[in-house]
């Protein structure tokens, strides 16, 4: 195979997934790793992606340690994210206690809380200021809202000592986390250290964990790991993930919950 062909159909990989890893490409591409390398730093070298450890993203993707406000995630995936948050909903059982993480998709979460009554009576935890402030504006008196304390990141998270030392204190039935990335070689990421320890907090205090992460975040990256797959008990994700994402998935998760997004 031609080296321009091959570069193509790593060029065409890399925007159907967002990133590719050089094991990959090197058996769908039936050539050595060192010729995927090869392939890889010549289009790195003009500017058509960048290279990290075991593969390549796109060249316009974040560092690890970025992170974007709250409003700027809200405005990505919103059908995705609605569609995760029914489904999730499925998994809360009426008088139960759960807890949800800060995040655009656990705040859709809340949002499919606040208006099911038939989940009634409900305690919810959150470290979320726009999830707290959707349960505490039904004015539903059988919906008691716990908002620990911490301090604020840029998506409206409480976090650090107060955050931590509150959730050592408390058991819930399920944790409903969102996910700035989920990787099968990284686990569960986010940009921000001290959320990371307090994500990690939330998945301690929790007999059963529930991961929502659109299909964008498979293969996303972020500075710090909170979790491993091993730890997710259900992940909930979108039709927008290819069947061979599914499949791995499927593998290193206790259970997948594909939701189908009305497109």
């Amino acid at each position: 195979m031609l080296a321009t062909v091959r570069q193509d159909r790593i060029l065409a990989a890399l925007a159907a997934r967002g990133s590719v890893r050089i094991t990959d490409l090197a058996t769908e591409l039936d050539v050595s790793d060192m010729t995927v390398r090869r392939d890889l730093s010549e289009l790195a070298g003009r500017g058509l992606l960048r290279k990290v450890h075991g593969g390549a993203v796109a060249a316009d993707q974040h560092p690890a340690s970025y992170e974007p406000g709250f409003q700027a995630k809200a405005d990505r995936e919103g059908a995705e994210k609605d569609a995760i948050a029914r489904a999730a909903a499925e998994l809360v059982q009426p008088g139960s206690a759960v807890a949800l993480s800060a995040g655009t998709t656990t705040h859709a979460l809340a949002r499919v809380l606040a208006s099911s009554p038939r989940l009634r009576p409900l305690t919810v935890v959150t470290n979320s200021l726009p999830v707290a402030d959707t349960l505490f504006r039904t004015g539903d008196t059988t919906v008691t809202t716990v908002l620990i304390g911490g301090e604020r990141t840029p998506s409206d998270a409480l976090v650090g000592p107060l955050a931590e030392a509150a959730l050592t204190t408390l058991r819930v039935d399920v944790a409903f986390l969102g996910a700035h990335g989920i990787s099968p070689n990284a686990g569960l990421t986010t940009p921000n250290l001290a959320e990371s320890a307090t994500d990690r907090a939330l998945v301690a205090s929790a007999a059963q964990v529930v991961v929502l992460a659109d299909h964008t975040k498979w293969r996303t990256t972020g500075l710090s790991r909170w979790a491993t797959l091993d730890d997710v008990d259900v992940l909930v994700t979108d039709d927008g993930l290819s069947e061979p994402d599914q499949a791995e998935a499927r593998e290193l998760v206790g259970r997948l919950v594909v939701a189908e997004v009305a497109r």
